[in-house]
């Protein structure tokens, strides 16, 4: 999936800096898991990994996968390949009516809507995916692992056929080809570690007080927040039907504002993050133009770490500008990796 501030094209560096400066992290806290790829990495090393995000479509991503060890059975379902099942589900169900369909009344062009985020069908097929989904949850049908792994199956899915250039605060005002394909659920690639790993959807503040070898944190570069660029994956992911306004259909999110995307709380929401973890290790990653200077960081992370032990690495990174070729002359992306006192 792609993620503002995704770590995918960064994950040879992290293992780099936490293998040359603690070696093996045998427990890691992901403590802002976004997409879930960084979480997916330690567990791939054989670390016992705790996923952490307060959106819900990135806890669903994360238990869909981070939190299991082997493909549910589905024993209890009788159906043998959920995925192609939901893949070939009839949208047009005779006697049901279109109006408990939220993704397709609110974000695809119909008689009241004039929202392009998806083609009708697409749109239909994701209310009809996600309402089986959660009828098979309600009957007893599929446990917690086959719930979290269908739904992570369709928040997957749905990028590719979203009328959007990467994020979904707003859509293009003409059809994008990728529009005109079928939704499409793909297996959702499960690996084991043979260990217990954790999903949460918490506030970070709530996991400081957790211990674990090592805390990674990838938390807001700027002032964009994530919940209005990602509304339309976390009303899919909750299906709550929320009070939805404006032009692009925005769920409310005043409630989920983050500190790390003020000027006036950043710098502060650092300051707790780095005093009151109590993992061993912190790893931090950040880019030199986010809203907390470089030299603020430092000072930080040089204030709460043993004597000796703190280092900041830079390197040349894209930036993220949707489609648009851009010029990344100056732009640094930082990893800060101290250890607590």
């Amino acid at each position: 999936m792609r993620y503002i501030g995704g770590k995918s094209l960064l994950l040879d560096r992290i293992s780099q800096v936490v293998e040359e400066n603690m070696g093996q992290a045998d427990s890691v806290l992901d403590i802002f898991s976004g997409s879930a790829v960084v979480s997916d990495h330690f567990k791939r090393q054989g670390s016992r990994v705790v996923s952490n995000d307060f959106l819900y479509f990135c806890y669903v991503l994360a238990r869909g996968t981070v939190g299991l060890n082997k493909r549910p059975s589905f024993t209890r379902l009788g159906i043998s390949d959920p995925i192609g099942y939901l893949n070939t589900l009839d949208i047009n169900q005779e006697g049901e009516t279109l109006s408990d369909c939220f993704i397709y009344q609110n974000y695809s062009p119909n008689e009241t809507c004039d929202r392009m985020y998806f083609q009708k069908e697409n749109a239909l097929k994701i209310d009809r995916i996600r309402q089986t989904i959660e009828a098979w949850h309600r009957e007893g049908r599929i446990d917690e692992n086959g719930y979290y792994y269908l739904l992570a199956a369709l928040i997957n899915a749905v990028p590719y056929v979203a009328n959007i250039t990467g994020v979904y605060a707003a859509y293009l005002k003409y059809w994008d080809a990728r529009t005109y394909r079928s939704l499409m659920l793909a297996e959702p690639r499960i690996y084991s570690n043979q260990r217990r790993n954790r999903c949460c959807s918490e506030d970070y503040s709530a996991l400081l007080r957790l211990r674990c070898d090592l805390l990674y944190a990838d938390p807001p570069y700027n002032s964009r927040e994530y919940l209005p660029n990602y509304h339309i994956l976390e009303t899919i992911a909750q299906y709550d039907k929320p009070r939805i306004t404006g032009v692009t259909g925005m769920r409310d999110y005043e409630e989920q504002k983050s500190a790390f995307c003020r000027k006036g709380t950043v710098y502060h929401a650092f300051e707790r993050l780095v005093r009151d973890c109590k993992s061993r290790h912190i790893l931090i990653s950040y880019n030199n133009e986010g809203l907390l200077s470089t030299d603020e960081l430092c000072e930080i992370c040089t204030r709460y770490c043993v004597p000796g032990t703190f280092k900041l690495y830079e390197y040349a990174y894209r930036r993220y500008k949707n489609k648009i070729p851009n010029d990344t002359k100056g732009l640094k992306e930082q990893l800060y990796f101290l250890r607590r006192h």
